[in-house]
């Protein structure tokens, strides 16, 4: 079994997509490239994480 088959990595993949997509058309100007920046790569920190602990239990 993949880590792309565990339901909470693609709800993680859809979100932080939804995420990205939102930061890009709604944020103000001025916040769409310091706040902006920044909510994108925790999001995708958040996806990589589940993986980094799905490969931690499976290869000891």
């Amino acid at each position: 079994m993949s880590y792309r088959k565990q339901e909470i990595w693609r709800l993680a993949r859809d979100l932080s997509i939804e995420i990205h997509q939102m930061t890009l058309c709604k944020l103000p100007r001025f916040e769409l490239y310091e706040e902006g920046t920044q909510i994108r790569r925790s999001c995708k920190s958040t996806r990589s994480n589940i993986v980094e602990g799905y490969g931690r239990r499976r290869y000891k």
